[in-house]
């Protein structure tokens, strides 16, 4: 394998290591997985609650709808922008300022008002909220990569992906026991976590360091305007349907305006995104296995969770406990996928991750209509495995391959491709989910006797409640179709398993694709921390670290 030493090409200079004998390392990390890990868990966490907030509030289900989705993407739509505030104006500096921008938020929402003001208040303050979420994650990330030297970072990484990413499944259990109280704690509760984040952050002395550049404000309104567009319209399509034009319109005119933007950063002295990156082979190649992955890793999430609710009859609780399952491979895996980037590069690493994952999926597809949540978990545990194994190798291996160790930059590039491909895969596979359930539902009740178009009707009815769709109407019609359908439920049940297989089949393909494209990784890996050539100096400053400007120049 080439080890890949010195300034040789674009994308291969990690940040100097400005700092670090004074930075608490322990203390930086601790403080950055507090701080991510309130993006993750609010991610699940207002789902659980969702119908308690719609009884309180009296909202629609379409506005509830839009509660959720506000916040995703306002995620994705400014990713890219945070990763280079965080280059410009320092990465502790947005770090802080995305957390108090978050926890503002989230104050806001848990104290929403009654009456007509309630739906539009929430759906501001969650949009709000992934505001700051897209300010502090990139500049978070940067944080653990600047303050650990590259032999260090994948076994550091691979705790940062593996504990914020556990903590996704204690969302619904959160949010579970939280509603029982109150629905408004599940904002609350971000309060404390944020607050231990920025004391953690004041005690470990992470410096500060930022680069002499200029904000690309066209670019940045042009990414948001696409990612936000193209988001919206795949996030929509299960309920404006695929043939909709709403849906088509936000799809192409989002890609349309991306690709204006890719013509207008290639022009631009210094771009929002330096696109050169993507000329590094092994930069292009972590980004496709990344954004693959994401497309099962993300909606496994929702898509476990609504199987086990519906054909597994578990409570929200279980349905959490069940995820556990898929946590427990996922975090074991992600400390050796970090060993493994640590000593051999991230290919090893993921060409093992993508292999198992795509084999722990189609396994796990297999077994859903058994109906057993124990007779699972061999292979829920082997898919949750595959993802461990990938994640951090990928997104460590993309992240040290920064063009002038642009690492917040680079940062929000790798976010927003997983973010971006979260939202195609819920919204390919959920449709999925929807047709093949309506369609296994129309074939149970029509063997039952039940008439071709109050089947349908129905089935549409059932495909909508148990998959999330807005709008979702109650089926009508004489009480025999009533009594035939809760006299169906078990064959019900077996139809939405029967359905998700095809979504897990899916998950499967996506990473066996992933691992193709693991396949065209060169192998090269980054051995040091050099200085880049070429590129703007990052500028130490001396608030946090008196004299480390002057040596860190030389002066």
């Amino acid at each position: 394998m080439r080890t890949h030493q010195g300034p040789r090409e674009p994308g291969s200079f990690p940040v100097p290591p400005a700092g670090r004998g004074s930075t608490n390392q322990t203390l930086a990390l601790a403080a950055m997985l507090f701080a991510v890990s309130m993006t993750f868990i609010d991610q699940t966490i207002v789902s659980i609650a969702a119908p308690s907030i719609i009884d309180e509030l009296g909202l629609s289900s379409s506005g509830m709808q839009w509660v959720v989705n506000a916040y995703l993407l306002a995620l994705a739509a400014f990713f890219a922008l945070g990763g280079r505030l965080s280059d410009i104006m320092g990465h502790r500096r947005m770090m802080l300022i995305g957390t108090l921008v978050f926890v503002v938020s989230s104050v806001l929402c848990g104290c929403v008002p009654t009456g007509d003001l309630a739906q539009t208040w929430l759906i501001v303050f969650r949009a709000t909220q992934g505001l700051g979420a897209a300010l502090m994650f990139p500049a978070a990330l940067a944080v653990v990569v600047s303050v650990f030297p590259v032999e260090k970072r994948g076994r550091a990484l691979a705790l940062f992906f593996g504990l914020s990413g556990a903590l996704t499944a204690v969302g619904p259990l959160l949010g579970g026991w939280l509603t029982n109280w109150t629905w408004r704690a599940i904002f609350w509760v971000n309060v404390p976590v944020a607050v231990v984040a920025l004391v953690l952050a004041a005690m470990a002395h992470i410096p500060e360091v930022r680069r002499r550049e200029k904000l690309d404000v066209p670019g940045a309104l042009l990414v948001a305007v696409g990612m936000g567009l193209s988001v919206l319209g795949f996030q929509q399509a299960s309920a404006w349907g695929w043939s909709s034009v709403a849906t088509w319109a936000c799809v192409v005119g989002g890609l349309a305006v991306l690709a204006v933007f890719c013509r207008y950063e290639l022009g631009v002295a210094e771009p929002l995104i330096r696109l050169r990156v993507f000329r590094d082979r092994a930069f292009a190649a972590d980004s496709l296995v990344l954004f693959f992955s994401m497309m099962a890793f993300v909606p496994v999430f929702f898509f476990a969770s609504v199987y086990a609710q519906v054909s597994l009859s578990a409570s929200p609780n279980q349905a959490a406990l069940y995820l556990l399952y898929f946590f427990v491979g996922f975090g074991i895996a992600s400390q050796w996928g970090g060993r493994i980037l640590d000593r051999r590069g991230a290919r090893p690493a993921m060409k093992l991750g993508t292999a198992l994952g795509a084999v722990g999926f189609a396994l796990w597809a297999h077994k859903l209509t058994d109906l057993s949540m124990h007779d699972q978990w061999p292979y829920a545990a082997l898919a949750g495995a595959g993802i461990g194994f990938l994640l951090a190798p990928a997104s460590t291996d993309a992240v040290n391959r920064s063009i002038g160790a642009s690492y917040g930059e680079v940062t929000g590039i790798t976010q927003t491709v997983r973010n971006y491909a979260a939202s195609i895969g819920i919204a390919v596979f959920g449709t999925v989910l929807t047709h093949v359930t309506t369609d296994r539902v129309v074939e149970t009740l029509t063997s039952k006797g039940v008439p071709s178009g109050p089947a349908h009707d129905a089935a549409r009815s059932v495909a909508e409640a148990v998959t999330g769709n807005a709008d979702a109407q109650q089926p009508s019609g004489d009480g025999r179709v009533a009594t035939l359908m809760r006299d169906s439920m078990d064959a019900v049940r077996m139809d939405f398993a029967e359905a998700n297989q095809w979504v897990f089949y899916g998950m499967a393909i996506a990473l066996g694709v992933a691992f193709l494209c693991s396949l065209w990784h060169p192998g090269t890996r980054v051995t040091g921390d050099p200085h880049t050539a070429g590129g703007p100096d990052p500028e130490t400053t001396a608030d946090s670290d008196p004299g480390r400007r002057d040596e860190l120049h030389g002066g």
